[in-house]
């Protein structure tokens, strides 16, 4: 019984620990891309800025659903 509460909090340990990871690399893959679509249609810096705020916001919805997911696991113990 211990054995399976230990796998499953080294899990939930793992599974939030990619989180900033995601927040981070959404980030810098909506600037890369603003970036070279900047540098290719010489529009600098409006498509970095704006391909900068989808990152931030792909990366906050991967959080929320993480959130979500995690708070219907809960509650599915719970009942």
């Amino acid at each position: 019984m211990s054995n399976d509460k230990d796998r499953k909090f080294w899990r939930q340990l793992l599974d939030a620990s990619t989180i900033p990871l995601n927040l981070v690399i959404a980030t810098f893959v909506g600037l890369a891309i603003g970036y070279g679509l900047d540098s290719l249609l010489g529009t600098s810096p409006y498509l970095t800025i704006v391909f900068l705020i989808f990152g931030i916001i792909a990366g906050f919805r991967e959080l929320f659903r993480f959130a979500r997911k995690q708070s219907d696991g809960y509650d599915k113990k719970d009942k």
